[in-house]
């Protein structure tokens, strides 16, 4: 049984909490897609920092490698990129993984990938693209879209104990992104207990029209959840018989295929 300091969860009131690497984080974080290059002011805006924390924090990555400087405005440098590749060099699946990934690419033309939950969001961590584009974004390693919406994230909600999934539906912001998106908590917990209950999870156009998928967890040897696995494709092209009749056994037989290849 683990102890309970192991279990222990830090606030940022406490003691051992390290505010200085925690605001670290958050500047990187705050560079996205959309917010690729910024200024201090930028920086400290979407941090909710003062300017001359912000500086303090911008400088330092920018000694340590971790943000480039040009004059006034500030960008990620490719070194940010060590901290996506310790996560997935840590995990010794990765190869296995993506060869799966590949695999159901090749089998039924579609994209593949795996993903985690991070808070409200699904983090891509693995991806084999096809030649179908499904989104404005490009969608890669590293991508976060919001868990409500995408057939990953509800698989892995499933997952979630009932009281865990009732805090996170408490904190959740539910968006209208299509008129299919659900926007009621009580009815997304409904389609949650649904896909516990069957295994899988179809999103069906609403995150972005045209755009659907099919995804169901993927385990290790051990029982340790590694994350969700999907196909997604354009619903103009696949329909929902398709998903369920092809796609979804061809995910549940990878899924077994992970579990027993992955400790």
């Amino acid at each position: 049984m683990a102890s309970a300091e192991q279990d222990e969860v830090l606030s940022p009131e406490d003691r051992d909490f390290v505010t200085a690497l925690a605001s670290g984080l958050e500047v990187i974080l705050a560079f996205d897609e959309e917010h690729p290059r910024m200024t201090l002011s930028e920086v400290a805006a979407r941090t909710g920092m003062n300017r001359a924390r912000a500086r303090r924090f911008l400088l330092t990555l920018h000694a340590l490698g971790y943000v480039r400087k040009e004059q006034r405005v500030f960008e990620l440098a490719p070194k940010v990129l060590k901290l996506g590749y310790s996560f997935l060099s840590a995990n010794n699946y990765r190869s296995v993984i993506q060869q799966v990934l590949e695999d159901i690419t090749a089998a039924c033309g579609e994209s593949s990938s795996l993903g985690v939950l991070d808070g409200e969001e699904v983090t891509y961590v693995a991806r084999s693209s096809s030649r179908h584009r499904l989104m404005a974004i490009t969608l890669s390693v590293g991508t976060r879209l919001p868990a409500a919406y995408t057939s990953m994230g509800r698989v892995l909600l499933a997952q979630l104990p009932d009281r865990e999934l009732d805090a996170w539906l408490e904190r959740a912001v539910l968006e209208r992104y299509t008129e299919k998106s659900i926007t009621d908590k009580a009815e997304l917990r409904r389609c949650i207990m649904a896909v516990r209950q069957q295994g899988y999870a179809i999103a069906d156009q609403e995150l972005d029209s045209g755009l659907r998928s099919i995804a169901v967890p993927a385990f290790d040897a051990n029982g340790k959840l590694l994350g969700a696995l999907n196909i997604s494709t354009n619903a103009a092209r696949i329909d929902h018989d398709t998903l369920l009749e092809e796609y979804l056994p061809l995910l549940q037989a990878k899924a077994r295929l992970i579990r027993s290849l992955v400790s």
